[in-house]
């Protein structure tokens, strides 16, 4: 549930605003509308419509280092551990296919590695917080 410190809101409107200049972006850069360009929009605008829900959903408990505010285990939480950071390699991969730009594939596989790194350290810091309730989700759900 979103949290009614007033650094939540802010926040939350920055993220869109610098989510729909990105789409934005997207649309304006030249080239064909083929199937690979509509296939990669369309995979960004569905990825970054659910990493929204997903930060939403996580409210208050977002951090930007591990923290173990809450165990969210609702929503798109209840199916997978970490979406923000699955959709937004998933919207990464959107924008590389309809910028048709082969090396920006090398960033996006710099980012999943620092992904899961991530994800496990967040794990560790919940697992020691929430102990057999941690584990028992994560075996629940996926990455």
């Amino acid at each position: 549930m979103p949290s009614n410190d007033s650094s939540f809101w802010p926040l939350v409107i920055l993220q869109l605003l610098s989510a729909s200049v990105l789409l934005g972006l997207i649309f304006a850069a030249p080239g064909p509308w083929d199937l690979q360009r509509l296939g990669g929009a369309i995979l960004a605008f569905v990825s970054l419509c659910l990493l929204g829900v997903s930060r939403f959903q996580l409210g208050r408990s977002f951090s930007v280092t591990p923290q173990a505010r809450a165990l969210v285990k609702r929503g798109i939480y209840s199916r997978i551990r970490n979406p923000i950071y699955v959709f937004s390699g998933l919207m990464i991969a959107g924008i590389i296919l309809v910028l048709r730009r082969p090396v920006l594939w090398f960033f996006l596989a710099l980012l999943i590695p620092i992904q899961i790194v991530r994800a496990k350290r967040e794990a560790r810091v919940l697992e020691e917080h929430f102990g057999e309730e941690y584990r028992a989700y994560r075996s629940q759900t996926w990455f």
